[in-house]
């Protein structure tokens, strides 16, 4: 894509940069086993240095597809960082597009290829042929060095902007960036500091957050310096994340606490988190705090809650044990619940959720138990429980009981999802009130 007006580069280092846009290479990480984590780790990085990471993109080992990404790219924004593609193989071809997208022409750096052939040579292995790929240095760039791994990145001054080519390997990426990238770019940014918090809600739906928090954007974007927000919901929860820029960091530190402490009024008990922590670490968190254990009943969530609360470190201070009861057998035999319940309400009801949860309690000795019993389908419904029926049980601390049922739509999985959701926000709620 020569003549793309890109140029062929000038010195940029008293450029100014305020935006940024990471592309990610790789064929893999657009099919379902592979996740972009770079671009999290960069986002994070390059808001502490007041840089917006305003567009990311995943592009195939595709020549033509990744020179055109990336010459847009750079039309749109000050930075552009592509991570990946810097191997070896024939796939690997990000240095060549990027070439081309520069107008620029490639070379072998043979002081590059000297340290490769080294570094194979200490493992006791001839360095292959293919590796002389790696030494290939665009005209103009500045080498980053690759303390773990054999690729380096590189550096580019274009026309009064910067593009950055880093591996994709995290072990390597991430201290090039840190190293190499990150003190470059500190001599280059705006002053400005961007300033984040992320406000967890559970209870309402999307629109009815969006309706109570519509006045709220607009008092936010009045302000100096302004609040932006941004709302995601998923797991049945809604996640609320709020920026503000400032030249003082301290400023917009301030300033979010009056935009959380507004969300906290508006919402009272439906705010879960104000600091991004997750729904399981707020009841883990709680637990810890009272001294209390838990314990589950699962048949619908087959375990599903207790793979929540136990993937936060430490949670063996508070997580006695679990059940998973799925047959109306084992809720008798395992759980203690009375078969005539069963016989009279249907495995899935509130009295048998409650029994479940008074039964976890009793039978590992815990503080607080938890019943969760339903219709995850997609068969198994009827007319009076259709599929996404499901009952949660919170029994405890104390003699307190909180029983409800629920109907959560989507597939199994969904409603499997929904379930845990609702019943760690159950305990969280019956954790909160007064002890």
């Amino acid at each position: 894509m020569a003549g793309a007006g890109v140029g062929s580069g000038v010195n940029g280092s008293h450029v100014t940069i305020a935006r940024a846009e990471v592309v990610a290479v790789g064929t893999e990480m657009l099919g379902p086993g592979k996740t972009d984590t770079n671009s999290v780790f960069l986002t994070r990085q390059l808001e502490e240095l007041g840089i917006e990471v305003h567009a990311k993109s995943v592009v195939a080992d595709d020549f033509r597809l990744l020179e055109r990404v990336v010459a847009e790219a750079l039309a749109r924004t000050e930075l552009v960082i592509v991570t990946g593609g810097l191997g070896p193989t024939d796939d690997d071809v990000t240095r060549m597009a990027v070439a081309a997208a520069l107008d620029r022409p490639l070379a072998v750096d043979e002081g590059i290829v000297a340290a490769i052939k080294a570094r194979f040579e200490r493992r006791g292995y001839e360095m292959p042929a293919i590796n002389r790929r790696q030494g290939l240095v665009i005209q103009g760039a500045g080498v980053l060095k690759n303390v773990v791994g054999t690729a380096p990145g590189q550096w580019l001054d274009v026309d009064h902007k910067v593009v950055v080519l880093l591996p994709g390997p995290p072990r390597e990426l991430e201290p090039m960036f840190l190293h190499e990238v990150k003190p470059r770019l500190e001599t280059r940014v705006t002053g400005e500091q961007v300033v984040r918090r992320e406000v967890r809600l559970i209870g309402p739906t999307e629109s009815h957050a969006e309706e109570r928090l519509r006045p709220l954007y607009a008092a936010w974007r009045a302000q100096v310096p302004a609040v932006s927000a941004t709302i995601l919901a998923g797991r049945g929860q809604i996640e609320l994340h709020l920026a503000s820029r400032s030249a003082d960091a301290a400023v917009a530190r301030r300033t979010l606490e009056g935009a959380v402490a507004d969300v906290e009024h508006s919402f009272g008990r439906d705010v879960c988190s104000v600091d991004g922590r997750t729904l399981e670490e707020v009841v883990g968190g709680l637990l810890r705090e009272r001294h209390l254990r838990i314990a589950l009943a699962e048949s619908c969530t087959a375990g599903m809650i207790a793979a929540r609360l136990t993937a936060v470190p430490g949670s063996s201070a508070y997580v006695e044990g679990g059940v998973v009861a799925y047959s109306n057998q084992a809720k008798v035999a395992l759980l203690g619940v009375p078969a005539d319940v069963i016989e009279q309400h249907g495995a899935v009801s509130e009295p048998v959720a409650v029994a479940m949860a008074e039964g976890a309690r009793k039978v590992l000795r815990a503080d607080v138990g938890v019943g969760v019993t339903g219709v995850a389908g997609p068969g198994g419904g009827s007319e009076a429980k259709p599929v996404g029926t499901v009952a949660v049980a919170v029994a405890g601390p104390g003699a307190d009981v909180v029983v409800r049922t629920f109907l959560f739509p989507g597939t199994r999985q969904h409603v499997r999802m929904f379930s845990t959701t609702v019943a760690l926000d159950m305990v969280r709620r019956a954790l909160r009130l007064p002890a």
